[in-house]
């Protein structure tokens, strides 16, 4: 009896580790460099170096009400060690946080960064975290960004 549970255990546990996921950590997905996207006249940007595009029309109207003017505006966009893509322009009073789903970009989060819009921003990474800075107003400091919002004792 206690050999036909000893083996049923040892089978139970084989076929336990034969069905648990693989998992590589810790990974960071993270660019060093934020990426300036001219749209083309379809609305749709290409990051060459990471190997990304996507269509920015639904974006350009959910900020500037607009999104028949594309070609006129150079989107930042960087990516954080966990894979969200943090995306603003020139103009922009929000900076936009999408996770990436099946096939498409999702929005996390909305940030409101500037009441009146951004001169010129500009992305560094700052790991674990996204620095904004708005760089014709040198003298602001950069916004500490998180895919949640800005981080506390950050510029708000």
């Amino acid at each position: 009896m206690k050999t036909t549970l000893a083996l049923f255990v040892c089978v139970l546990l084989l076929q336990l580790t034969g069905c648990s996921t693989l998992v590589l950590k810790p990974v960071d997905f993270s660019w060093p460099i934020e990426s300036a996207l001219q749209p083309d006249a379809k609305g749709n940007v290409t990051e060459q170096r990471y190997q990304v595009n996507f269509n920015v029309k639904a974006l350009l109207f959910e900020e500037l009400k607009d999104s028949t003017s594309v070609t006129k505006h150079t989107l930042h966009l960087l990516r954080d060690q966990a894979g969200f893509y943090f995306v603003t322009a020139k103009g922009f009073k929000h900076v936009y946080v999408f996770g990436h789903g099946d096939g498409n970009l999702t929005l996390h989060k909305k940030i409101l960064v500037s009441e009146k819009g951004l001169e010129a921003p500009a992305f560094n990474q700052r790991a674990p975290n996204i620095s904004l800075i708005n760089e014709k107003k040198g003298n602001e400091p950069p916004v500490l960004l998180t895919k949640d919002g800005i981080m506390e004792g950050g510029k708000k």
